[in-house]
């Protein structure tokens, strides 16, 4: 019964996440941004991006109901065997919230569902058919599925930055987190901010929380579960680089900015352990 009552806090978890916006989290990756002074910009993020652990997510979503179990405790709230008149009445109340139960199950797959842009998150081949709706927009060049919600992407697009600019962008998942996000302000300068890729400490809670998850499903399995691996979670590792022949006005890097062939380059290496999100401000006089 504890194990079934870990599992349902870990999809519970899960489910509050998705609901929240926190839906994805990068792996292992190269990411880069590029701002002139000519208007232009380039960004490419070359790596793995999972998603909540979508395939567990997913597992665990569509199992059936739990099966009854009755639970009784004495005085110092120690568990005790139950006698048959407390079976039968705690029997009785399960059966009668039965249909509550799976009233309040479908309200939520249909939540998730909604905020999985019309992806069914029960639907084994979910993770397929979000690489496959990726793969649609400009920009994904590679979406291809690894198993437990972890893709690897190749991502790339340039243009003029005439307008705010955020990367990850998912059709119909308006509620997706960011990675990184270019901000433009008055007097031609420009705010780049990379939430995702900091840890907990770094105003990135979903990292922390997402762990947690993790360990209460992988304590589910181990206290009598079906057996099953609990879901791997990768964490950020990697390199974040802007590059720019504006001037920089304000950054958090460790060693400044360093000459570049088209200006100077910023450069943060990620690791778990890294809890400050990359930041700097850039004028374009």
């Amino acid at each position: 019964m504890i194990a079934m009552k870990i599992r349902a806090a870990a999809l519970a978890g899960a489910s509050a996440l998705l609901l929240s916006g926190c839906l994805l989290t990068p792996g292992k990756f190269t990411s880069e941004l590029a701002l002139m002074k000519d208007g232009s910009f380039t960004y490419s993020y070359d790596g793995e991006i999972q998603m909540l652990a979508l395939s567990k997510l997913a597992e665990m979503g569509s199992k059936t109901d739990e099966p009854f179990e009755a639970e009784c405790f004495d005085e110092d709230f120690e568990e005790r065997e139950c006698t048959p008149a407390e079976v039968a009445e705690q029997k009785s109340e399960w059966d009668t919230e039965a249909d509550n139960r799976r009233a309040k199950k479908q309200r939520e797959a249909e939540q998730m569902k909604a905020f999985l842009g019309g992806i069914d998150p029960s639907n084994p081949e979910a993770a397929r058919d979000l690489a496959d709706k990726l793969a649609r927009q400009r920009g994904w060049n590679l979406v291809e599925y690894k198993g437990d919600g972890l893709f690897d992407v190749d991502f790339a697009i340039s243009g003029q930055l005439t307008h705010d600019f955020a990367f990850p962008t998912i059709e119909k998942m308006a509620m997706a987190n960011t990675f990184v996000s270019v901000v433009l302000r008055d007097e031609n300068q420009v705010r780049v901010d990379a939430p995702g890729f900091a840890a907990q400490g770094g105003g990135n809670p979903m990292q922390g929380m997402m762990a947690g998850m993790a360990g209460l499903a992988g304590l589910a399995e181990s206290e009598g579960g079906d057996g099953e691996a609990p879901a791997r979670l990768v964490a950020a590792e990697g390199r974040f680089s802007i590059v720019t022949d504006g001037r920089i006005l304000a950054n958090n890097t460790d060693e400044g900015p360093q000459r570049h062939a088209a200006g100077n380059v910023l450069t943060w290496d990620i690791t778990p352990r890294t809890e400050q999100a990359p930041t700097a401000l850039i004028a374009f006089d």
